[in-house]
């Protein structure tokens, strides 16, 4: 089910919400192994449904709001009043908000159905969503493997049917890797373009939040739902709405990313890259190799921000009770801790170069192309987890510290596993990048 099409059906009054969350309560349970979920609130979302029943018999189609009787998750360090919040970590474990995040109020204003909160990686600081505190969240394809994190949950539940789009959060690339390795959409924003105020933070001048979802469509319909300047919000920044020109893909200039770096990725994921820009030239668009090896200092100072305003923010927890947190997670944030201001100032240096380089690359390029992540989904059990997060962050943190959007969009599997590729855009784009994914979407699946 896409969001797009029961919107449809709803606004014809050929199906009701009550029926749209049945059919999602039923893949719920059919995979709760997965452990997609931390806390599940089904009475009180189909109470919401049968309400929306009821207001559907005499409401004008025209005027129902835009995610009306659309059953929703929101990973589990996003504010829900009344609805525990845990941040995947023992020390929220009871932690029940008093107010919605701005995020969640724009969406109960839209008529969202929130279904529950999503199982993530403890305090969203890595990326195997193997918790140890609420069970590990599986991948759909494979349950013995890692669904991706921080946002696992959130990437599972939209995957499994059990939801029609949830809400991730994305620092080094949250949304975007377990999307790509349990075969969803997954859409990082531009940063500032959707409010982070009621959202746990772990790194203040990296996060982002956005919509995971089963189409690009569908992305982009949640996005235009919960974006939006946020004056209490200091990280909230005021966009213009980026222009989206008539000419559809002619004339549009992609750069590959070639190099080195890319090039330790898994050749078999590197060929499906290579097949999905022969894609893109059937859509009369110009491919050009451009090497991105330098990438990999600014993924690195991704990761160093992360680890240092991370330990920054959990620093009474980390000294009162560090036994409480896992121990890659303490090991992280004890390796934040000990970094020097000297570090950190290194990485907001390197941040800044990054932003002026890439400002400079899109007067040139519309769009650049890489893989989402190196690796199809690894086992549960194997490399160790922060290993892991060094790998699978290796495409994706470079537009978590530059703030740009991107997009990663399911391109074939390997082992039967998913994989993903990922499009990125300049700044302010997003509207850009959206429309540019759904035609390429709509192309592949017409063939």
């Amino acid at each position: 089910m896409f969001i797009y099409e029961i919107q449809k059906l709803i606004r014809k009054k050929e199906i009701k919400p009550s029926e749209v969350l049945e059919e999602c309560i039923k893949n719920i349970e059919a995979n709760a192994k997965l452990g997609a979920f931390i806390t599940l609130t089904l009475d009180s979302a189909m109470k919401q449904a049968k309400k929306q029943d009821e207001m559907l018999k005499t409401a004008d189609p025209e005027k129902l709001p835009p995610l009306f009787g659309i059953p929703i998750a929101l990973k589990d360090l996003i504010f829900t009043k009344g609805i525990r919040t845990t941040g995947g970590s023992l020390f929220w474990k009871d932690f029940i908000p008093h107010e919605d995040a701005f995020i969640v109020k724009k969406l109960r204003k839209a008529g969202a159905i929130f279904i529950g909160k999503t199982n993530m990686h403890e305090i969203a600081l890595g990326v195997t969503n193997n918790n140890p505190h609420f069970g590990p969240c599986l991948n759909p394809h494979d349950s013995s493997r890692i669904s991706g994190g921080s946002s696992g949950g959130s990437a599972v539940a939209v995957a499994s049917g059990m939801c029609l789009a949830a809400i991730g959060t994305d620092t080094g690339g949250s949304i975007r890797i377990p999307s790509a390795l349990c075969g969803v959409v997954g859409f990082k924003p531009t940063y500032g373009r959707v409010s982070l105020r009621g959202i746990m933070p772990l790194a203040w001048h990296l996060d982002h939040a956005g919509p995971i979802t089963k189409c690009v469509e569908d992305a982009r319909i949640v996005l235009k739902v919960i974006e939006g300047y946020d004056s209490k919000d200091p990280f909230s920044i005021r966009m213009r709405n980026s222009k989206i020109d008539g000419k559809k893909t002619t004339k549009i200039k992609v750069a590959k990313g070639v190099g080195d770096f890319v090039g330790k990725a898994d050749e078999r994921i590197l060929k499906l890259v290579d097949e999905f820009s022969k894609e893109l030239e059937k859509l009369d668009m110009k491919i050009e190799m451009e090497n991105t090896d330098w990438l990999k200092d600014v993924a690195a100072a991704n990761g160093l921000m992360t680890q240092i305003e991370a330990a920054a923010f959990h620093r009474n927890r980390l000294e009162e009770k560090p036994e409480w947190f896992s121990e890659d997670v303490r090991e992280r944030l004890i390796q934040g801790k000990s970094a020097s201001g000297v570090e950190y100032a290194l990485a907001r240096h390197t941040q800044s170069i990054a932003k002026h380089r890439f400002n400079e690359f899109f007067k040139v390029y519309d769009l650049l192309l890489l893989p989402t992540v190196p690796v199809i989904a690894p086992p549960l059990h194997g490399e160790g987890a922060v290993e892991l997060s060094r790998k699978l962050t290796r495409f994706t943190a470079s537009f978590d510290i530059t703030g740009l959007p991107a997009i990663t969009i399911p391109y074939g599997k390997i082992e039967g596993l998913p994989v993903g590729v990922q499009l990125v855009a300049a700044s302010g784009r997003d509207a850009f990048l959206l429309k540019i994914s759904r035609i390429i979407e709509q192309a592949l699946a017409n063939q």
